[in-house]
């Protein structure tokens, strides 16, 4: 008897290898469906079956499905991308299509736009940054004026950092103001969301199912980029701070209406409390899935795939201990020659991940975001003063080398 088929749409460079270990493991068949397969390289390395079609187009999508079911035995059905958000949302239009747990697409939707996100959670009393949206550079003046410096200017639509930038001056205000004018459009104008910079540490909670599977801490690079450097779980949180998280992240939930499936918030702590900067309608990419694991003891990838194909999910926690990832980015553009310590490093008992992105002979260009980073360390232990010793033992074993370009 052939095994029940799990669908996934497009792919994911960091969880989707972690979706389809996931689903063979649970005894199911992972089939991908992507514009383009062979972007995806760890579908043609492990041998994973895919499907090419245009991945925009609905009719077509159901198309494909139809004619898998008929050789099929179809589980379920979800997906994810690096750099295509509207993803979730196809996914949640296919389950409602073809009666299969998913995502309510209409509230996808309007979480994945910034603007409509932030009227929403306003309306619900959940606090947010003082915002205004502009669409050109007159509208942008006007709004840092309102607002003042600094002050955090991004695109209405995206994911990642990408085109997120802190500006502390009128001039980076209107350097961006220019750079982002020239990018893509949405709906048919370029809008730009110019945000209060909400001073204060910042946190992420894990979310699935509605329920809070874990608080995290993170940190940034140098600005004015939201660049990750390093993040923890569980967060040094008291029990209060903890609880007021917790309850806002339920608010946000609530207001949006994201209580089915997987949901990441991210928080800054300022003079306010809680302020949440943005809820992302989706399971976190790498480290999250594998620090909440080592912290938790509870599979976020797996809990998904059984909301997916309409089981239970157990969030119970397994174990109680500290989990962080260390990001490795490089200081300089040029030519990546060579690294070192790797394998040394991931040798270290409570080492449990050293992974480099990119290869020797790589050119390195920094654009101001997740594109930056070269690797990460992972490490885990029962406290958080050991776990934190680790990670640095670990990362001082690594080194690269980067030829500066002749321009430099």
């Amino acid at each position: 008897m052939a095994p029940k088929a799990l669908i996934l749409i497009e792919g994911h460079m960091s969880i989707g290898p972690l979706y389809v270990r996931a689903a063979q493991r649970r005894g199911l068949y992972p089939i991908t469906m992507s514009t383009a397969p062979t972007q995806y390289a760890y579908l043609a390395a492990e041998g994973f079956e895919a499907v090419q079609v245009d991945t925009h187009d609905l009719a077509a999508m159901k198309s494909v499905y139809s004619r898998l079911k008929l050789t099929h035995d179809i589980a379920g059905l979800t997906g994810f991308s690096d750099l295509d958000e509207s993803v979730y949302v196809t996914v949640g239009k296919l389950c409602r299509h073809f009666g299969l747990p998913g995502p309510d697409p209409k509230s996808i939707e309007q979480c994945h736009d910034k603007v409509i996100q932030r009227q929403l959670l306003a309306h619900a009393g959940v606090p947010i940054p003082d915002y205004r949206v502009a669409t050109n550079a007159t509208e942008v003046e006007s709004a840092v004026a309102e607002i003042g410096l600094p002050l955090v200017i991004k695109p209405v639509m995206g994911s990642s950092s990408s085109g997120v930038q802190m500006c502390r001056t009128v001039d980076e205000v209107a350097e961006h103001t220019r750079h982002l004018l020239g990018g893509p459009t949405c709906g048919g104008l370029r809008r730009i969301l110019v945000e209060e910079f909400a001073e204060g540490q910042y946190f992420t909670a894990d979310m699935m199912g509605g329920r809070v599977v874990g608080i995290g801490t993170g940190a940034f690079g140098p600005p004015p980029d939201f660049v990750y450097r390093e993040y923890s779980f569980p967060a040094p949180l008291s029990n209060d701070e903890n609880a007021r998280i917790a309850d806002a992240s339920l608010s946000c939930l609530r207001a949006l209406g994201l209580g089915w499936g997987p949901a990441k918030i991210e928080f800054r702590w300022t003079k306010r409390g809680p302020v949440v900067i943005e809820v992302n309608p989706r399971l976190a990419g790498t480290p999250d899935p594998e620090l909440i694991q080592l912290a938790y003891g509870v599979d976020l990838v797996d809990e998904h795939i059984k909301l997916v194909i309409g089981e239970e999910c157990d969030l119970l926690a397994r174990h109680s201990h500290t989990a962080s990832a260390r990001f490795l980015a490089p200081d300089r553009d040029g030519m990546l020659e060579g690294i070192e310590g790797a394998s040394r490093a991931a040798a270290i008992p409570g080492v449990a991940e050293v992974k480099m992105y990119v290869h020797p002979n790589t050119p390195i260009v920094r654009k101001g975001d997740y594109r930056d980073l070269i690797g990460h360390v992972i490490a885990a232990s029962p406290t958080r003063d050991q776990t934190a010793a680790l990670l640095q033992q670990a990362v001082d074993l690594v080194s690269w080398t980067i030829t500066p370009s002749l321009k430099d």
